[in-house]
């Protein structure tokens, strides 16, 4: 559910950039005839891709460049250099010509499986020599035509899940019957496939990235990438609050606020960011983890941040089952209302909350988020993302609150918001769903 990555989309510039890196490496030996490499992007993709930065992803995963490892600050680099040459550096130095209309964005064409769709073709002179078609199905997660998940992570083992579950229901009634909290299902499920040791590394290294894009988003000032000409304002937040101190009745919503702007402020500007789950919602879960770690300093230890994660990940899982963290697919519902779930689900368990009790604050964080529309002003990751992501983190902190003044008893299950999130992503308009087409993104003035 975690993927360190780039800005300022999870699908529509991490996704693409796998994707791209993937194709590239499929060609194989054949690279050294390639004379040329059309890219067509679809749908979701092609409508908001310019703002998305999904042809700098393109480029940049054809030059073999990955999200997780590529530097942000070379970004600009790596991709004015390509199209001052007109040629991509591809494996083993090859290189590949390359113009602006070998990346096409078909924008009234939808390919039939997702809107998030991509096809590369491989050419050497006039004949074919691979062609490829992608889907970046959210939080950079691909598939490949066959449906084929795409993964760049090796798995150490191959065993099957301890404790496999694909509900709500499943999940809790593991945990009853073995006697096991939600991160210690996850984290037996992870011993499947890499040593425990490497599971406590890899959420170390997830904690570290986000507390990171927490500090990078509240120094680094100015205006944001895009016509919209917004001003980071996480910098200027915490100066008053640091004025102001910590005694005001406001005082924690309000720094929960500013560490949630910080993320999404660097992730507009292409930064360094965790998808969790996805880029646009990035700073839900770092927001409401750094609360815990800041208002209950005294509780907070490694283990505590590792039980947030592992946690929140579970709940991500089944919305990843049995719906989407697409908002091509759901609207934004699927990614900030997702991941003020997971967040609500976290903040509960590392609080003592039951298992019931985690379940129940995943189900008031989303059911309290059902129908949000992603209307992007301009295609950019900017107007309201960057706000909603605040709202979120607030929204999930309440949850949790709600939760634990409870027993874990309610009338509406898990299971059943998820379900509904599904049917009414289905039956959301085309224009509420990432496509800049509907809502503040048509209502309102992107210059």
């Amino acid at each position: 559910m975690f993927v360190i990555g780039i800005g300022p989309s999870s699908s529509h510039t991490v996704g693409p950039m796998r994707a791209a890196h993937a194709f590239i490496h499929a060609i194989g030996p054949d690279i050294h005839d390639c004379t040329g490499i059309r890219i067509d992007v679809y749908g979701s993709l092609a409508l908001t891709g310019k703002g998305h930065c999904t042809d700098r992803a393109i480029i940049l995963g054809l030059c073999g460049w990955l999200p997780d490892t590529i530097d942000p600050a070379s970004v600009d680099t790596i991709v004015n250099l390509v199209r001052s040459r007109s040629e991509l550096s591809v494996i083993g130095g090859h290189t590949i010509p390359f113009a602006e209309d070998h990346l096409v964005f078909r924008t009234r064409e939808v390919l039939p499986r997702h809107s998030n769709g991509l096809r590369f073709t491989a050419f050497r002179g006039t004949r074919t020599l691979l062609t490829r078609t992608y889907y970046s199905i959210g939080g950079g997660t691909i598939v490949s035509d066959d449906e084929a998940p795409i993964d760049d992570t090796p798995q150490q083992n191959s065993g099957r899940e301890r404790f496999p579950f694909s509900t709500a229901s499943e999940l809790l009634a593991i945990g009853h019957a073995e006697g096991l909290s939600i991160a210690d299902i996850v984290a037996a499920n992870e011993s499947s496939r890499h040593e425990p040791h490497e599971t406590e590394m890899f959420l170390d290294s997830v904690r570290t990235a986000m507390m990171r894009s927490i500090d990078s988003g509240c120094v680094n000032e100015g205006i944001l990438p895009g016509n919209l000409n917004v001003k980071r304002r996480a910098p200027d937040l915490l100066r008053k609050l640091n004025m102001s101190g910590t005694a005001g009745p406001l005082s924690a919503l309000e720094w929960v606020s500013v560490y949630a702007l910080a993320v999404n402020e660097e992730n507009a500007a292409g930064g360094r960011v965790v998808t969790a789950p996805t880029n646009g919602a990035a700073g839900v879960i770092p927001a409401v983890l750094k609360y815990y770690e800041t208002f209950f300093r005294n509780q907070a230890t490694r283990a505590k941040a590792h039980q947030f994660l592992l946690t929140a990940s579970a709940i991500g899982m089944l919305y990843k089952k049995n719906a989407s963290i697409s908002a091509a697919e759901m609207g934004c519902q699927g990614e900030v209302g997702v991941a003020c779930s997971m967040a609500a689900a976290g903040l509960t368990a590392v609080l003592g909350g039951s298992n019931a009790q985690i379940e129940n604050a995943a189900e008031i964080g989303m059911e309290h988020n059902l129908g949000l529309t992603c209307d992007p002003i301009g295609g950019l990751v900017q107007i309201p993302c960057i706000e909603r992501n605040t709202m979120g983190a607030i929204k999930a902190i309440n949850a949790a609150m709600l939760a634990l003044r409870g027993d874990g008893n309610h009338r509406v299950s898990l299971d059943e918001v998820i379900e509904t999130m599904r049917q009414t992503g289905r039956d959301m308009r085309t224009k509420y769903k990432e496509t800049s087409l509907g809502g503040l993104a048509v209502n309102v003035a992107d210059c």
